[in-house]
This record gives structure tokens, sequence and C-alpha cells, in this order.
């Protein structure tokens, strides 16, 4: 089960990967600038914390996020709780190329309901939020507990 889940997550993951460069480039964004660009609409966080809510490594995260910078569509501002650690917010031009991918997202939000059904499409969110949760658990409870024991030598 766990492979056949984990070989589903990695097809699924390639499979949005491709569709959100698709949505993404024609606002002037990839999927990666997207996805932390969408880290920070509701509020400014720090480079650590959109990693951490994104599962992927800071370092990653603070690349994407000085392009973004450069590029005029985010900016750095001070953190109040952090002297160091300034906090990541959209520009206006940030928020304007987001708000252009919104129809097409609309779009394939509509198609994948009509494909799915709105039941088994709110399942599928409440298994992978499961699934996620759950995992985070694990990892949490034992860092390298959900890694398996190296093999004896």
């Amino acid at each position: 089960m766990l492979s056949r889940t984990a070989l589903g997550v990695f097809r699924l993951n390639g499979q949005f990967l491709a569709i959100s460069e698709e949505l993404a480039r024609p606002a002037g964004l990839t999927a990666a600038w997207w996805q932390v660009l969408g880290a920070v609409l509701r509020e400014p966080l720090p480079v650590a914390g959109i990693a951490r809510n994104m599962g992927i490594t800071r370092q990653s995260v603070q690349r994407i996020a000085d392009l973004l910078v450069a590029k005029g569509l985010a900016e750095y501002a001070p953190n109040p709780a952090h002297r160091r650690a300034k906090l990541l917010r959209p520009t206006e031009e940030g928020l304007d190329a987001v708000d252009r991918i919104g129809p097409g997202h609309a779009a394939l939000a509509a198609r994948l309901t009509a494909e799915l059904g709105d039941a088994a499409f709110a399942e599928t969110v409440r298994a992978l939020e499961r699934l996620a949760t759950a995992l985070d658990a694990l990892e949490s409870a034992a860092p390298s507990a959900a890694l398996p024991a190296p093999a004896p030598e």
C-alpha cells in the first residue's frame, strides 16, 4: 500500500507541476514562483516558514524568494518577531500576476469537479490531508522513525 501510495503521489506531483507550469506561464510566472507567492498571499512569512508549510528546503525557497524580489513580484519586510529573518510578501505586481492565473485555475477546478463529482473530489482532498497529517505525526514523533533503520552489514 505504501509503494502504491508513493507512486501515485509522485505521478500526481508530476501532473500538477506540468499543469501549474501551463497555468502560470501566461502570467509570467513559473510553477515554483507561483507556489512561493501563493504561500504569502494571506500573510507575509519568513522563508523558513514558507519552506515548512510547503515541505521543501529553506534554501530552495530562499533562491525563489530572491528571484521574486529581483523581478519586483515580492519584497522583503521587517519581521517584528525576528530581526534577521525578514518576511516575504507579494507586491502589487505579484498579486496581479497571481490574479491572472485565476481564470485558468477556476476552469481546471470546474473540469476536475465535473470529472470526479463534488463528493469524490471533496473526499480526495480529505484523504490527501489525512495522509499529510499522518506523515507529519510520524516525522514529529521521531524524525528518524519515519525512515527504515539501515540494514546490518
